[in-house]
């Protein structure tokens, strides 16, 4: 099987790559090449015994998509996108990458077909942005897209095209809503949920940290181990499950910063949570106001798809993950 990461050198790209090249099969089919993409050369995976190559490209400049797809792969994984914050505070470049560059994708897919048949699997990353304020307690499935952002918007024309795409057969599609991620590793984003793992990461490391935003904010979350185990699952899926609603929300864990914090404080102790403090931001605040605070995943569930029940559980995956025992609990 021939792999493309689009996006793979991004954070969740990158440990999707690494299960990748461990495993060196996805859902019991033999990976022989991996083809790795980003805005900057993606690092080598370690371990992998099959072909990798390595392109440092813009998905949405001239004939870079069907470059890519001149060389057929069989599963595709579109994780490229700016974040949330540079997508409201660049328009124009929000636009470019995450909207004309799925297109651009799509479209080289479907050209390539007339060749020879070719209608390979695609898993596009959505996200809860789609979903914005007036918002029920909880969301389903079928609640309608309301995006409140340029980022939010981008991804649910992502869901529309996707859906358009695989229902003319042009390609077989399944898009996963990702939860906000926490705790990513690494410095802070430009994402506006960014703060949601700064005020862990950080202070695990003996950091300070600045809260933006009232502790009673509520948000729906799920680890990095989580998210890469939603793209690997939803690979391997039979998508005529699907219908016609090809993407899902992913499983996760409705929670309030407050409960974030004293999740931290039960790992990590006061010292860490002490290292926090909360300076008010206007713009941010009024952004997170009209998120997602809490979905009923079950059609994922159904599917197998699976995610932590608790913050404790988030946050032990990010030290076993990233702190290698700097912490014990």
């Amino acid at each position: 099987m021939h792999i493309l990461v689009i996006g793979a050198a991004g954070m969740v790209g990158r440990k999707l790559v690494a299960a990748l090249a461990a495993n060196s099969q996805i859902n019991g089919s033999p990976i022989e090449q991996l083809t790795l993409v980003d805005i900057v050369e993606p690092a080598a995976p370690q371990g992998f015994a099959g072909k990798t190559t390595l392109t440092a490209v813009d998905l949405s400049s001239a004939g870079a998509a069907a470059n890519l797809i001149a060389a057929r792969p069989d599963l595709i994984f579109h994780l490229a996108a700016i974040v949330s914050g540079e997508a409201e505070a660049d328009f124009e470049k929000g636009y470019r990458v995450n909207l004309d560059g799925t297109r651009l994708l799509f479209e080289a897919i479907r050209l390539e077909a007339k060749h020879a048949p070719y209608c390979p699997k695609l898993v596009f990353t959505s996200s809860i942005a789609v979903f914005g304020a007036p918002l029920p307690e909880t969301i389903g499935d079928t609640h309608h897209h309301t995006p409140l952002t340029s980022y939010g918007t981008q991804k649910a024309i992502g869901e529309l095209l996707l859906a358009d795409y695989s229902r003319r057969g042009f390609l077989d599609g399944i898009g996963i809503r990702l939860p906000t991620i926490v705790v990513r590793p690494g410095k802070p984003n430009k994402a506006a949920s960014g703060f949601f793992s700064n005020i862990l990461r950080e202070p695990l490391s003996g950091l300070e940290a600045v809260l933006p935003v009232e502790k009673s904010v509520r948000h729906w979350f799920a680890s990095p181990r989580a998210a890469v185990r939603f793209l690997i699952h939803a690979a391997g899926l039979e998508t005529a499950s699907l219908g016609s609603r090809r993407s899902l929300s992913m499983p996760g864990l409705s929670a309030t910063v407050d409960e974030e914090i004293e999740a931290l404080r039960r790992l990590a102790g006061e010292k860490a949570v002490a290292l926090i403090r909360f300076e008010s931001d206007e713009a941010i605040a009024k952004m997170v106001a009209g998120w997602p605070q809490n979905f009923d995943a079950s059609r994922a569930i159904a599917l197998g798809f699976r995610a932590e029940t608790s913050f404790d559980e988030i946050i032990r995956a990010h030290v076993e993950d990233e702190l290698e025992g700097v912490i014990r609990s």
